[in-house]
């Protein structure tokens, strides 16, 4: 396998919020920029409309008729696969429908990172301002719920259609998000308009250059100004919803990984792997969710290396990959 990892960005968001028109503006940059993005775009109906917006020379995979998370589950791998092998890009966005569970993508996508060169880079929800404040002031049903749901598993917050609020209805809008997601950069948008380069930022681990806010009017500008240690702590913490994967150099001892796993900080609510024991001839497939782990034995297909991922909220990335070092490190002595 390469050594290469194609950067993979899940867009969210309700319907109409302003998904396809922030993945236009994206696709023109990494465009211009050298770079090749490509596209999977997931529709509930049988025809992909918004794809019409998306230029023709960019890759596109179309999953029609059902949703990524439930009916259509299984398909993204493929579709992903496919993108990666036959068309090499650098990253590619994923589009999902606007009744999409995120949760439930993160854990496709990651899936798929085991067995192929891919790296979950972010969730980005796009917010319908004006619509989850009328939600939240009338009816807190299902959209209600879903829509809390997306802006709890972003990275990168756009809180967009700042224009159609007053700024006390927004500053409402504003107090709701952060109640449910205070680590994520949020920005006040209008038709999704951003500094792409802080989609690009977001895995590059450099601050961020550009913050927009409404002014009383309701208008968004923005402000560059130089990075503060605030900024810093903030960059750092916005990622609460992560991924790390770990690639291992040789196999462990097969006690010593489910005592790691046994030990994981709370923060970590899911892990997978397919992994080689130096105890052991087989190769086993493993799944922690719940506080419980399972180990199922593997023959993988292709040249699949030995590695693990493991999903939570707001943990230390190097603790981990620093206790899985010591335990590679054990096993060459």
């Amino acid at each position: 396998m390469t050594n290469k990892r194609v950067h993979v960005y899940i867009l969210s968001g309700f319907l109409g919020s302003g998904k396809t028109t922030l993945l236009t503006k994206a696709i023109d940059y990494f465009t211009e920029a050298g770079r090749k993005p490509a596209v999977i775009m997931n529709e509930i109906g049988e025809v992909n409309l918004d794809g019409q917006l998306i230029a023709n020379e960019v890759p596109m995979s179309e999953l029609l008729g059902g949703c990524i998370c439930c009916s259509s589950r299984g398909d993204l791998a493929t579709a992903l696969n496919d993108l990666v092998i036959e068309e090499q890009p650098d990253l590619i966005f994923v589009e999902s429908t606007g009744i999409a569970n995120p949760m439930e993508i993160i854990d496709e996508v990651t899936d798929a990172s085991l067995v192929l060169p891919i790296e979950l880079s972010a969730m980005i929800t796009v917010v319908d301002a004006p619509q989850l404040l009328e939600l939240n002031r009338t009816s807190r049903g299902k959209t209600y719920r879903l829509m809390r749901d997306q802006i709890r598993c972003a990275n990168l917050l756009l809180l967009n259609k700042t224009d159609l609020l007053q700024e006390a209805a927004l500053q409402e809008v504003h107090d709701l998000v952060r109640e449910w997601n205070p680590y994520a950069d949020l920005h006040y948008t209008v038709f999704s308009q951003i500094d792409i380069r802080l989609i690009e930022d977001i895995h590059m681990d450099v601050p961020k250059r550009t913050k927009v806010q409404p002014d009383s009017n309701g208008h968004t500008r923005g402000h560059n100004h130089e990075p503060s240690h605030e900024d810093e702590h903030h960059h750092h913490s916005h990622r609460h919803v992560m991924a790390y994967t770990h690639f291992f150099e040789r196999a462990v001892d097969s006690n010593a990984f489910e005592e790691f796993v046994s030990k994981l900080p709370q923060e970590v609510y899911r892990a997978k792997g397919i992994l080689s024991f130096s105890d052991t001839s087989s190769r086993f497939l493993f799944q922690y969710a719940y506080r419980e782990m399972d180990f199922v034995k593997i023959t993988p297909k292709g040249d699949v290396p030995d590695v693990a991922v493991f999903i939570g909220e707001n943990f230390a990335k190097d603790a981990i990959r620093a206790e899985l070092l010591k335990l590679e490190a054990m096993s060459n002595t």
